[in-house]
């Protein structure tokens, strides 16, 4: 389209009494453009480039709307909106993402890689709270990722005490099938109580250090004020949180675990976005440290909670039975790894597996094997006590002398 001063130029010319051709060799026009705009009554205006409808249109309010609620990933949203019904393209999506999405400046930092086998590394994360049993508690997520593959193990917890970081260490093996050489971790109690310049020198946690010593594996503590040198697990963690917890929703503890083990299933699987390979096809290459020479480790963790008086202890969110004569006592319960064991002081009075779900009953009939006897027979002694005996006492009756009633026999009186 001809600028507006190039058509005001080509009239001026035109009213100079300059022909057409002459005009068009002057200006470098052909003779078509020339003619068409001396003859115009008006300059040519600019003419607004029509917009096509796009698949994402009837999306756009609700992505705006999932972005306000954290960072999401855009493949998260690309998910949700799948099953809201969208046909189109990723790259339609990350292209408006990348407009709508609030900057944020990275600054550059040197990526450490690791060889296949020799390291991963782990930290925990705070998720909130959550409410079980009637009490609000934290919510935390354990997070491993191995460094040459990436693949990522991840569960949520309510506690971050020792024997839990163990046992998620032992559930992460178990995933992965293997584990690494050496692990890295933050300077955390649960791990380090007193760290050395050399990290292997430090005085370590000794339930932890009884643990690692039993695999075998090197724990390694990051230097401190220098987060890029664990950078892995820190873009795991944010991962976790932006594409699987913020946002959901789940209908209990276990619920929240069995939904992650699903996404880990399917993020494992999918092109890493750094290393631009599926860490699931890079882990046949990870080269991990075999289980199966090494005797399983049992883990051992212990709470204390009340026996109610319909002879119950409740663990998270499930109740489980215990036998009646220990109602209302304190029990000492021992978690396994599929189960637990309670405790009445010394004594072990009972043992359940692990219930999944929440608002879910174990009970075991034997517990509660003669407690109908036993309320009968209370009940009786109460009502015997409650409702005292009616008795009667014999008549009160006149003594008299026998001379009395001579007297009365004979007619006479007696005054």
């Amino acid at each position: 389209m001809l600028p507006e001063g190039e058509f005001h130029m080509l009239r001026d010319l035109h009213r100079q009494g300059l022909s057409i051709s002459e005009i068009a060799r002057q200006t470098g026009y052909n003779r078509r453009t020339v003619s068409k705009y001396v003859k115009a009554e008006a300059p040519p205006t600019t003419r607004k480039p029509s917009i096509k409808p796009s698949k994402l249109d009837a999306y756009k309010d609700y992505i705006i709307q999932r972005l306000n609620c954290g960072p999401l990933t855009a493949s998260r949203i690309y998910r949700e909106i799948q099953d809201m019904g969208f046909t189109g393209k990723y790259t339609i999506l990350k292209d408006f993402i990348r407009k709508v999405r609030p900057p944020s400046g990275v600054p550059a930092v040197y990526r450490f890689e690791t060889e296949p086998g020799k390291q991963a590394q782990a930290d925990w994360a705070e998720c909130g709270r959550i409410e079980i049993d009637g009490k609000i508690q934290k919510l935390y997520c354990f997070n491993m990722v191995l460094g040459y593959s990436r693949m990522i193990y991840a569960e949520f917890t309510l506690s971050i005490d020792t024997p839990t970081l163990i046992q998620c260490h032992v559930n992460a093996f178990s995933f992965f099938g293997g584990y690494p050489e050496e692990i890295l971790y933050d300077n955390m109690k649960q791990i380090v109580i007193k760290r050395s310049m050399k990290s292997t020198d430090s005085e370590w946690n000794s339930q932890f250090e009884e643990f690692f010593r039993h695999y075998g594996f090197v724990p390694r503590l990051h230097k401190p004020y220098r987060p890029q040198t664990k950078g892995k697990i820190e873009n795991t963690v944010g991962f976790v949180k932006r594409d699987f917890f913020m946002g959901s929703s789940f209908c209990s503890f276990s619920d929240i675990n069995n939904q992650l083990r699903s996404w880990l299933n399917r993020v494992n699987k999918r092109i890493h976005g750094t290393t631009y390979e599926i860490p699931a096809e890079r882990f046949k290459h990870e080269n991990l440290k075999s289980l199966d020479p090494i005797p399983p480790y049992t883990v051992i963790r212990e709470a204390i909670r009340k026996i109610s008086r319909d002879s119950y202890v409740s663990y998270n969110g499930n109740r489980y039975s215990v036998p009646y004569i220990y109602a209302g006592r304190e029990a000492r319960v021992q978690i396994e790894d599929h189960g637990l064991i309670i405790f009445v002081g010394s004594e072990k009075v009972c043992e359940h597996v692990f219930l999944t779900g929440s608002h879910r009953i174990s009970r075991n009939k034997e517990h509660f094997r003669g407690l109908l006897s036993e309320v009968f027979k209370e009940n009786k002694a109460r009502s015997n006590q409650a409702s005292p005996i009616l008795r009667f006492s014999d008549p009160v009756v006149e003594s008299r002398p026998l001379s009395v009633y001579e007297e009365f026999s004979e007619g006479g009186s007696h005054e």
